[in-house]
């Protein structure tokens, strides 16, 4: 569930951080009056992410959901605060700590913030752990599935383990201890470890130590079932602390606690035209490991001292600790996700093979295919593997492509899109790759892929100068009898085969010339010196999104003051840009319908009288995570559909290279439409957002699953992948 893209950086309102002093309470209700100029006019972006992780943690406690299923929206609510709190509030402390800190849009200084962040977070993991312990744990043990302690374990077990223990965990154990000769050692980021007090029999001199549980041994050790369909586990940090002894002979262990450090690890890369972008990233990397801690998350029985001394030696205050009651770390359940009980989770679905793409009993000529007019594949309900995949693997053995171009920003550990890309400089095709080398927590694969590509031939280029190259866009050139010939693919997704079964995303493969062009030129952007901003069908950033979008809000506004058809819809990860949420504002009051489909983050105030009341905004979340980004406009009665790689956030329309292309082909403007029209259905389950920012799930009973109508849709219309 989590999508890493949407931790980055923004610019907020230059304004001096200057109230160190004001008290930590909620935002303050909308105030009468004009609100068009006013910072009220938007919704804090960190509190509405915080807002968004609470309804990843809603579908963990939909006890309706398959459970297995719920076990895993525990772990991803866990996984999504880890990287919020080591990018956004990672920054947000270094602002502060630096003399930098800026109000946010919506007036908040930096220290706030950071104040409504801690309090409201802390609620967050407080009903994480709830969830966990009062809820999904105790339907676990009903079902066979039992976490255990040490205690639980018959004497056999006990022995079993002792013996395990010695073999597997004991020799890769290493006890630090802290005294005047043994500094306090470093704590890796993410680690879990135990905090140890140990004593001398002989002086009496109390020690304190830390013994660091190893990540490269499974977190849940399994233990013999008692019956068949039963699974047993005991976490191994119960394992560990029960034979703390063996670690330190000689010694009594007075106690243990487990405690966990979150640490920075927002690269600040320095980007030098005399430099090696490669090097400098590589270096960052290796800095990364010791960025400063921004939160430490204890068990709430932690003996005070041992807070104590783990507050002042990692140089941190009270506030950045958070007393967790029960097990740390719970991004770790993902690890039960393994256990083989289909009945408690969701049905398997293979997609379907986009219809268009088959030939019978065999996969199409997917060339052919596009030459009689454009595909819109819509995964995972449409498969990549013979779509997106198929498009590229048929360009690397064809003999009569002459040229591939694509842009790489995140893709898997053993990619068949990387393979085909090296098959075609193999076979003797000029092969160009963008690679984006600072997508975020996947800049060391991103490396090794690029070095793969060039040792096979593949020309390699690491984008522009200050820019992340976030498009998603792949350009075919192919020798055919009336000349040369461009195929296209343009997506919202990443060129990645195992999220394109967990995303929902957009493509569309097409063979259209402007396109064609438009393409050529961005890629003659992305690897020459050129300064293309105007394109025929798409819309580019850093200097065409924002513009674009900005230009037909208007437009629409414009259409509505004259009375003829106006209307706009939107869906999107995130909206956050506060030009693009003005413009929205203003073509609202003219009287424009406006319907936002957002799953994460929304600083626009919705159904606000004087500013938005004709805005509605809701968020859909579910078994996949919906990442495609849409644009529709009612144009005055001749629809223009616009969707691509691009949110509405200040780094996407800034600091990357992000497109979104027109959707001319009637057909597949139907399509896309039509998709629209589902997810703003009456009906549908959803969560709806008030002019307070007051998130509501509605509706409060039945309701249609937007995402199970997909799958039902998409079993029926075609053969399966």
């Amino acid at each position: 569930m989590a999508d890493r893209d949407s931790l980055d950086a923004d610019r907020g309102v230059r304004l001096l951080d200057t109230d160190p002093g004001e008290p930590v309470t909620a935002p303050a209700p909308i105030a009468p009056g004009d609100l068009r100029t006013a910072p009220a006019r938007f919704l804090n972006r960190e509190i509405s992410w915080l807002d968004w992780n609470a309804r990843v943690l809603a579908l963990a406690e939909d006890d309706t959901a398959p459970l297995l299923e719920r076990l895993k929206f525990l772990a991803i609510f866990a996984t999504n605060l880890d990287e919020f709190f080591m990018v956004r509030v990672a920054g947000l402390i270094r602002r502060m700590e630096t003399g930098l800190g800026v109000r946010s849009a919506d007036g908040l200084s930096t220290r706030r913030q950071l104040e409504l962040i801690r309090q409201k977070g802390r609620g967050l993991a407080h009903e994480h752990a709830r969830v966990f312990l009062d809820d999904v744990r105790p339907a676990l043990a009903a079902s066979g599935i039992t976490i255990l302690g040490w205690d639980d374990l018959s004497a056999a077990e006990q022995l079993r383990l002792h013996g395990w223990f010695r073999e597997r965990v004991f020799p890769v154990l290493t006890p630090l201890a802290v005294d005047p000769a043994h500094p306090f050692p470093y704590i890796s980021g993410l680690s879990l470890n135990l905090a140890v007090l140990v004593r001398d029999p002989e002086t009496g001199v109390e020690r304190f130590a830390r013994v660091k549980v190893p990540n490269n041994v499974d977190r849940f050790v399994e233990v013999d079932a008692v019956e068949a369909g039963t699974s047993r586990f005991l976490p191994l940090e119960e394992l560990i602390g029960h034979h703390l002894g063996q670690l330190f002979p000689g010694l009594d262990v007075l106690a243990h606690h487990p405690f966990r450090v979150t640490r920075n690890a927002d690269l600040e890369v320095e980007e030098d035209r005399d430099e090696d972008l490669l090097q400098a990233l590589e270096r960052e990397l290796s800095r990364r490991r010791f960025g400063p801690v921004v939160r430490v998350e204890v068990g709430e029985t932690m003996d005070p001292h041992v807070l104590e001394l783990l507050v002042r030696e990692l140089d941190i205050t009270t506030d950045d600790v958070v007393a967790v009651p029960g097990l740390l770390a719970l991004s770790s359940l993902m690890e039960l996700m393994a256990i083989d009980r289909p009945e408690l989770k969701d049905e398997p679905f293979v997609p379907a093979t986009h219809p268009r793409l088959v030939d019978g009993e065999q996969q199409a000529d997917v060339f052919a295919a596009l030459r009689e007019g454009d595909i819109l594949v819509h995964h995972p309900y449409d498969s990549f593997s013979t779509s997106v995949q198929r498009f590229l693997e048929q360009a690397a053995a064809d003999p009569q492509v002459l040229a591939i171009k694509q842009t790489l920003y995140r893709t898997s550990g053993d990619s068949p899109i990387v393979d085909a890309l090296i098959d075609a400089a193999e076979a003797g095709k000029q092969v160009v790759v963008v690679i984006e080398i600072t997508a975020r927590f996947d800049e060391q694969a991103n490396i090794r892929w690029a070095r793969k590509l060039e040792r096979a031939g593949c020309h390699v280029v690491y984008g522009l100068l200050g820019l992340k190259t976030h498009c998603k866009t792949a350009l075919v050139v192919r020798q055919e009898s009336g000349g040369l010939r461009r195929y296209c693919h343009l997506g919202t997704g990443n060129y990645h085969p195992r999220t394109a079964r967990l995303y929902e995303d957009l493509g569309l493969l097409t063979a259209d010339p402007e396109l064609g062009a438009d393409l050529t030129d961005l890629f003659n952007t992305l690897t020459g010196y050129s300064n293309q901003k105007d394109y025929r069908d798409l819309m580019v950033a850093p200097h065409g999104v924002r513009k674009g979008l900005v230009q037909r809000i208007r437009a629409e506004a414009d259409n509505a003051l004259a009375g003829a058809p106006a209307g706009i819809r939107i869906k999107a990860n995130s909206v956050v840009d506060e030009d693009v949420i003005d413009a929205l504002y203003e073509a609202s009051e003219a009287g424009v319908p406006i319907d936002v489909v957002v799953r994460g983050i929304c600083s626009l105030r919705p159904a606000a009288q004087g500013i938005s009341s004709n805005i509605r905004v809701r968020s859909i979340l579910g078994r996949f995570l919906e990442h495609s980004r849409v644009v529709e406009f009612t144009n005055g009665g001749e629809p223009e559909v616009w969707f691509g790689s691009a949110d509405l956030m200040h780094r996407n329309l800034d600091r990357r290279v992000e497109t979104l292309v027109r959707v001319k082909d009637p057909a597949v403007r139907t399509e896309v439409s039509g998709l629209l029209d589902q997810l703003n259905g009456p009906d549908v389950l959803r969560w709806d957002l008030d002019a307070h920012g007051e998130w509501h799930h509605r509706p409060d009973h039945g309701g249609t699953d937007i995402q199970t109508e997909l799958l039902r849709a998409a079993r029926e219309s075609g053969p399966v992948s």
